[in-house]
């Protein structure tokens, strides 16, 4: 096998294939990146055994096809601090050379067909979504999952894909994201009951997902789901387990108050209302009334806070105790010029927020001091 390849294009594949590889194996082999050069270019391989990547770049020069077995930690290391523009990879199965104008390294290598095989992209039946708003639902559900949890599965995000349509949720059992978007079924595609996709799988994704691609392609199958972009196929097993009866509890906002904000003021007001809060006092008191919200924050250990910030609201005096890591949580994933709703009823009931481009995010109360 002999190739010569972009040093630079290759350092962001590479370091996104090997965020996949365990750091810790039983299989030796695991804690490897495969790269097969074949004519048409190079594919990266990674795999835990429960999530597998295929990568593939064009654009480099093969000379001899074939495959080769590369170290992270060391051939990471060199495609960092090489300042060269192009290396040279050729391996004759049992050592590996890398080489580039001003360095040369040898590093030994294992057997590339002990590597396990990793899956590609050949369903007939699956959705069609933009890729963009793909990462996007990655970005706006996963923070919200639970990986302690063991009553229900809440370490990922639910994935309901129907004839037109792809709705992803995820909880912790204090607060729930959900954002839905159009997809287009291929042959008449749809998820299974209890598609729970990983959450570490949902970040890989994100980062897989290449900014021009235009769209990717998902199926869903019993126990397993494949996603595929222009250049990447990702392969996870799913969380096993029952998911949250989430509609059972999501709140009918027709019976709330609605007020509109704007993403960044509150953005800032609230993480100047959190500075004072700690692990044993937690709440911020917000109350909507006379044109304002008040945020009121009492911390023993740290002091007290009391941040305003202008609402187009002047109904009834509204109070709700909630933890502002959520509300930050969720105001960190929207742009700051976009605007949202704030559905609110009183002490005791959910807060709902919602944009209107098809996310909802439901934060429970704390209790009132």
């Amino acid at each position: 096998m002999k190739v010569i390849c972009d040093r630079e294009k290759l350092l962001h594949t590479f370091q996104t294939a090997a965020s996949v590889a365990p750091s810790r194996s039983p299989k030796p082999i695991l804690q490897n990146v495969k790269m097969e050069a074949t004519g048409d270019g190079v594919t990266i391989l990674a795999t835990d055994l429960e999530i597998g990547i295929r990568m593939e770049l064009t654009g480099f020069e093969v000379e001899a096809p074939g495959p080769v077995v590369l170290p992270i930690g060391r051939f990471g290391s060199i495609l960092r601090e090489c300042t060269d523009e192009k290396l040279q990879i050729d391996s004759d199965g049992s050592r590996t050379r890398v080489s580039s104008r001003s360095s040369e390294f040898h590093l030994p290598t294992e057997n590339p067909d002990e590597f396990p095989e990793i899956e590609s992209f050949r369903e007939e039946k699956y959705h069609k979504l933009a890729a963009r708003f793909f990462r996007e639902l990655v970005r706006r559900t996963t923070f919200a999952t639970e990986n302690e949890s063991g009553r229900y599965a809440l370490g990922g995000v639910l994935i309901e894909l129907t004839a037109n349509q792809i709705l992803g949720v995820g909880t912790d059992g204090r607060r729930l994201a959900r954002q839905q978007g159009p997809a287009e079924a291929v042959n008449g595609h749809e998820s299974r009951e209890n598609t729970i996709i990983p959450a570490r799988a949902m970040l890989l994704l994100e980062k897989a997902i290449a900014d021009n691609d235009e769209d990717i392609w998902i199926t869903a199958r019993e126990n397993n789901v494949l996603v595929r972009s222009q250049r990447t196929t990702v392969f996870t097993r799913l969380v096993e387990g029952r998911f949250p009866k989430w509609r059972d509890v999501f709140p009918r906002t027709d019976q709330m108050t609605a007020i509109e904000m704007t993403v960044g003021p509150m953005y800032a007001a609230v993480r100047q209302a959190a500075i004072v809060t700690s692990e044993n006092h937690r709440g911020v008191d917000f109350t909507f009334a006379d044109g304002k919200v008040c945020m009121a924050a009492h911390g023993a250990e740290y002091g007290e806070a009391r941040v305003e910030l202008p609402i187009a609201y002047d109904g009834a005096e509204i109070g709700v105790t909630l933890d502002p890591r959520f509300i930050i949580d969720f105001l960190r994933v929207l742009d700051a010029e976009r605007t949202f709703t704030w559905y609110v009823r009183g002490a005791g009931t959910p807060v709902v927020a919602s944009t209107d481009d098809g996310y909802s995010y439901v934060i429970m109360p704390l209790a009132r001091d």
